[in-house]
């Protein structure tokens, strides 16, 4: 069952014991989340101003692409947009140093991905199951295969009314693929190859990656393991930031407005104990090379 952790980090750029250190990472590889109740993202002057729901248009977050630095999603007007730019980027600089202080054995291997502003409510939002995140799931995606590289996310809640972020936390990844082991089956042979020809996947999926979107999608289909499966209710309070590997972790958030979130991603072999990673779990128990 996932643990909730907390440290006593304050500032995004304090000095961290080895003793903390160690603690977190193998909190982490484990499939605990790290909570830092006491460490908020302070906005700048002008930056309370795009804390409106309407800043996403009907997109469900906006996104800055670190490679570019161009924004994805959104309705911004041209002095918006440079703001809400300005604000992401600095979550982006500002998460990457509690990394270094927290985390630095990763600091080699990590690389970053997308940052993102999530300014619409969870709950009552109509989509589709198998989009829906207020159903237990761990991370995987359809058109961009990880091929065994980790997901870890760094989420900060900034509402400016105090609302909570409401989320649920599910059994372990081991305990989540043992149950659903039975029923997952392999993949078509060409279909890889097939994928990425056609431009459905980024690069190309390999047998993890078909393993993981099935327990995704068997994990949100099955309403009667979303009700009955080992899980708890946790919030993280407007001002606090948490941390987890959520292609490890079964979650869902079921409620809040206004985060940010910065994803990196890991490879497995910078990892303290690549044994824990879901990559090795899989192949453990279906007894054969998934990448």
């Amino acid at each position: 069952m996932t643990e909730l952790i907390t440290l006593p980090v304050t500032t995004w750029d304090q000095r961290i014991t080895t003793a903390q250190q160690d603690l977190a990472i193998d909190a982490l590889e484990r499939g605990d989340f790290l909570s830092f109740p006491r460490l908020p993202f302070l906005l700048q002057a002008g930056e309370s101003e795009l804390l409106t729901p309407s800043i996403a248009g009907k997109a469900k977050n906006v996104s800055l692409d670190p490679t570019t630095g161009s924004l994805r999603g959104g309705n911004l007007n041209e002095a918006d947009h440079k703001r809400l730019q300005s604000m992401i980027h600095r979550f982006a600089e500002t998460s990457r140093a509690l990394l270094r202080n927290l985390l630095p054995h990763y600091e080699t291997g990590l690389k970053q991905a997308r940052t993102s502003f999530r300014a619409t409510e969870i709950a009552g939002r109509q989509i589709s199951w198998r989009k829906d995140d207020k159903r237990l799931h761990v991370d995987s995606f359809p058109s961009s295969p990880t091929q065994g590289t980790r997901i870890l996310r760094v989420l900060t809640n900034v509402n400016p009314h105090g609302q909570s972020r409401q989320w649920r936390l599910g059994d372990s990844f081991e305990g989540v693929a043992s149950h659903y082991q039975s029923s997952l089956s392999g993949p078509v042979w060409g279909s890889a190859s097939i994928l990425r020809l056609l431009g459905v996947t980024k690069r190309r999926r390999t047998a993890y990656d078909h393993y993981m979107l099935q327990l995704h999608d068997r994990m949100k289909a099955d309403l009667d393991y979303q009700s009955r499966s080992p899980q708890r209710a946790c919030e993280f309070q407007a001002g606090s930031t948490w941390m987890v590997f959520t292609d490890l972790v079964s979650h869902a958030a079921m409620s809040g407005q206004y985060a940010l979130e910065q994803t990196y991603h890991l490879p497995i072999k910078s990892m303290l104990d690549p044994s824990r990673a879901p990559l090795r779990i899989l192949e453990r128990l279906l007894g054969r090379t998934l990448a």
